[in-house]
């Protein structure tokens, strides 16, 4: 995922609407921070209301716990029953929906900008005032027990990317899924939801940004009409986790249904902590460009096109969270090569490039690419409110978005191969394999499914 880049558009020229609205900043005495980024460009307004509360924040044992209470706060309050808060949505016009990640939570309405004051008197609502019944939270549960079943459990490389996770991180929470270990799961009761909830739900937990064809001076009596009133709550003392330094690569092999082999290479990385001071989360978002994203990147030109030896070929990397960066690889085989193949050829790739660094043309290719990507996401006045609560949920700022093209702007070639250099080595290096088991039967010893060496 792209470092998300608030301001490109004013430094580049267009849409020019979007990079001259202004954003707008109040918080509230409750300690909710209100935030507007005004674009009248259409008669739409989007909400957002995002939690610092993600998976990171769980407790051991009640893993998937932030997952579903999202699920839950569809379920109605002391005077919006269940499934009330989505059809008002859907009367008014607008559309609505959530998702949690490690880092946050968030839940979000786009819709006419007159109905704005209806989605706030919603969405404060079901801040303070949400309904937890044992029977409601036990369905619940058996709902997102089924999507972990579709979605990881029996997708290969879902799966696989989950073991991966649980073996590259060593004590940070990451090493836990989004969705919740199944066993967790299933001893899931509503206290534990009730907890979650009164523990982070609260305004000064919390960053309300609003987006679209508004008056920030109205937005700001709005919110005090409607959220002012909750009170804040004593936040606990977050545990600052750290990751050990590795000492060696380590591998693992996933034994799972699947047409086709694929492997996974992670690579510890920075995230950014100091905007403006670093350089090395910059430089490693260029080398994405370098080796993803276009044809004409080194992987899908070199691996796939040129030597045939992937059928498919990529590298990931996002400097914005609140956990330990990860800088990723992977490639699925061609018709006739193994996943040693595509390792050797992954590790050439990258000692080339550390051996020989990056063109100055390639350098201006990639930088081009990646802000006007930037540029035209910043067309929807949704991932423009993205952006802010991104920024502020993980504790950087939406200040700092503007400070953030600049610094890509500045990354030379030679720090582009200097962070591969530093990062791109087995010590910091989890390799993982999945091991295509025939799609009408299982693997032959469960207990072999999955090997760890350390």
């Amino acid at each position: 995922m792209r470092t998300y880049l608030l301001c490109i558009a004013l430094l580049l020229g267009w849409p020019q609407a979007a990079a001259q609205a202004k954003v707008f900043e109040h918080t509230l005495k409750n300690g909710l921070k209100v935030i507007v980024k005004e674009d009248h460009r259409a008669p739409v307004v989007v909400q957002q209301i995002w939690y610092k509360a993600g998976s990171m924040d769980e407790e051991s044992g009640v893993t998937g716990i932030a997952h579903v209470l999202e699920h839950m706060m569809f379920k109605g309050t002391k005077t919006v029953p269940a499934g009330e808060f989505s059809n008002r949505i859907a009367a008014a016009g607008g559309r609505e929906n959530a998702f949690t990640s490690y880092d946050y939570t968030a839940y979000f309405q786009r819709l006419h900008k007159s109905k704005l004051p209806l989605a706030m008197r919603l969405e404060a609502d079901r801040m303070h005032n949400l309904n937890l019944t044992a029977d409601e939270f036990a369905r619940e549960v058996n709902v997102v027990m089924e999507e972990r079943r579709t979605r990881t459990d029996d997708e290969p490389r879902a799966l696989m990317h989950e073991k991966m996770m649980a073996t590259i991180y060593q004590e940070h929470p990451y090493r836990h899924p989004v969705i919740g270990w199944m066993s967790d799961l299933e001893a899931l009761k509503v206290g534990d939801a009730k907890k979650w909830y009164g523990r982070w739900y609260a305004p000064n937990n919390a960053t309300l940004v609003i987006a679209g064809d508004v008056k920030a001076k109205e937005v700001f009596a709005l919110a005090q009409r409607y959220y002012g009133p909750i009170p804040r709550r004593v936040q606990p003392v977050r545990r600052e986790f750290t990751e050990p330094q590795q000492a060696g690569v380590k591998r693992l092999v996933v034994k799972a249904p699947a047409e086709l082999p694929h492997l996974m290479m992670g690579y510890h990385a920075p995230k950014l902590r100091n905007p403006e001071q670093e350089w090395k989360p910059y430089a490693l978002e260029i080398l994405i460009g370098v080796l993803d994203g276009s044809d004409a990147a080194r992987l899908n030109k070199h691996l796939v096109r040129e030597q045939q030896i992937a059928s498919g070929a990529g590298a990931g990397y996002e400097s914005a969270m609140r956990g330990p960066g990860l800088f990723t690889l992977a490639a699925t085989p061609s018709k006739g090569k193994t996943v040693a193949d595509v390792e050797a050829a992954l590790r050439q790739e990258i000692a080339l490039l550390v051996k020989e660094g990056v063109s100055e043309e390639e350098l201006k290719r990639v930088k081009a690419q990646v802000m006007a990507g930037e540029v035209y996401k910043l067309d929807s006045v949704f991932y423009q409110a993205m952006q802010i609560g991104q920024m502020e949920s993980i504790g950087l700022g939406h200040q700092a978005i503007p400070v953030m093209l600049e610094k890509l702007k500045a990354v030379t070639a030679e720090q582009v191969r200097q962070v591969a250099e530093e990062f791109l080595q087995d010590d910091n290096l989890t390799v993982a394999v999945l091991d295509p088991q025939p799609l009408s039967g299982t693997p032959e010893s469960k207990s072999k499914g999955m090997n760890h060496v350390r």
